[in-house]
């Protein structure tokens, strides 16, 4: 968690504080493109394109919401124009998601299956839901906080969600049975 004073004194013009606050959330806007775009080519591309938008708005930044939610919806944001510009090549590797034991049920179930398998999974649901389970369950970012990086209503978030775990249930069951993929 990025500290408001931090944020306060890049706001200020404090260069040093800047840097510092890039650095804290490198990694995170990575992981975040990483997942939605599922190439690390792109997902460098779209992290450093991120940056570079958070470096230069920094002063549009309020704090009507919590940072990370400004930051997450302008890196979601660049990895959308990516996916319109685009279609990317999907590209399977051994990549390991990790689920933290913090959450419910559906999590439970999904933890049971191949990291390799849950990652084919969620590549091929439809990018608006891609990018909700990817806040939800890789970010771990609350309803509220999607539809706020996302701007969509939160009934629409608890949709997309309800479907994309309806998918993923189904393509994980049919991978489980030998089903074909690709």
């Amino acid at each position: 968690m990025v500290a408001p004073e931090l944020v306060r004194a890049a706001q200020a013009g404090d260069r040093d504080a800047l840097i510092t606050l890039l650095r804290e959330i490198e990694a995170h806007v990575y992981r975040t493109a990483y997942y939605i775009l599922n190439n690390e080519q792109d997902a460098l591309d779209a992290s450093q394109e991120a940056l570079l938008r958070i470096y230069t708005k920094i002063n549009s930044y309020e704090e009507k919401a919590l940072f990370k939610t400004w930051v997450q919806r302008i890196v979601t944001n660049i990895c959308i124009d990516k996916f319109r510009k685009a279609k990317p090549t999907v590209s399977i590797d051994e990549h390991e998601m990790i689920f933290t034991a913090e959450h419910n049920v559906e999590n439970e179930i999904m933890s049971g299956y191949l990291a390799k398998d849950i990652r084919e999974a969620i590549d091929k649901l439809p990018d608006h839901h891609r990018s909700v389970v990817v806040l939800r369950y890789l970010q771990d970012f609350s309803y509220h906080e999607i539809a706020e990086s996302l701007n969509l209503p939160l009934n629409t978030v608890k949709s997309y969600l309800f479907r994309a775990r309806q998918q993923l249930q189904s393509l994980l069951q049919e991978y489980q049975k030998g089903g074909v993929r690709g």
